[in-house]
């Protein structure tokens, strides 16, 4: 069985969220959570409403919520992330975004 891992691409301000995290918190979405994204990035949750067509990956660490949000594209088998941050104020920041 051929073991599919998507490509990775970023949003320019995604630099700009992860120098505002915690430095073992970046640790955990470099070494676990991109990687569980990539491998299965359909199996997150799908927004609604005007964030339609958005994948949110949550996960929690330090008694904070965090998101994971990214556009698939299943033709080019690619990842585009568009924000990664703790869940407070998160998609009011991620309209303002888009």
């Amino acid at each position: 069985m051929r073991f599919l891992m998507f490509k990775d691409e970023y949003h320019p301000q995604v630099k700009k969220d992860l120098r505002k995290l915690d430095p073992a918190v970046l640790t955990d979405i470099k070494t676990t959570h991109l990687a569980k994204i990539l491998e299965s990035p359909l199996a997150s949750d799908l927004l609604t409403g005007d964030l339609e067509g958005i994948y949110s990956y949550h996960f929690r660490k330090n008694k904070n919520d965090y998101r994971i949000c990214y556009l698939v594209n299943t033709e080019s088998e690619t990842v585009f992330f568009l924000m990664i941050g703790k869940r407070e104020n998160f998609y009011a920041l991620l309209r303002r975004r888009l």
